[in-house]
């Protein structure tokens, strides 16, 4: 089981934006970016609105940034839009047989690991911004030209 799409999607829309700050960004444009439904993309804009990443107006087309590019990391993004409860990124399976030596030891062996494997992935996203992922969108587009 992959990380809710949720996490790519926002990244999206964020980096969609910045790259498009000068025109209006409604759900529907954004949708048709992300090749999804406009009720999608409002979900997850809420989110992202609720966690002070973007700002949009009730009744008015259009959203923009409330933080700067450099402001906004990657965990800011995967803590908003709820990918997974804190520690639980791996789950492990619930009521292994206490009388297999394995059993009963599995869920208190692979735990520590589960939660530092955690925090490593998130020191990265923590150490990324949507400036960096813009960045590498308008290189990569520059290459392609």
């Amino acid at each position: 089981m992959s990380i809710s799409s949720r996490f790519s999607v926002g990244i999206h829309i964020l980096s969609l934006l910045e790259v498009n700050k000068n025109e209006v960004n409604t759900s529907e444009f954004i949708a048709k970016s992300v090749n999804t439904n406009p009720v999608v993309i409002r979900k997850i804009m809420g989110m992202l609105k609720n966690a002070g990443l973007v700002h949009v107006r009730p009744g008015i087309a259009g959203a923009g940034l409330a933080k700067g590019l450099s402001e906004i990391t990657l965990l800011d993004v995967y803590k908003a839009v709820n990918v997974v409860s804190d520690n639980e990124l791996f789950s492990i399976h619930e009521e292994p047989n206490p009388a297999c030596m394995v059993g009963r030891n599995i869920q208190d062996t692979i735990g520590p690991l589960f939660s530092t494997a955690q925090l490593a992935m998130e020191k990265v996203l923590a150490n990324v911004t949507i400036e960096d992922v813009v960045k590498g969108i308008l290189e990569k587009e520059k290459q392609s030209q």
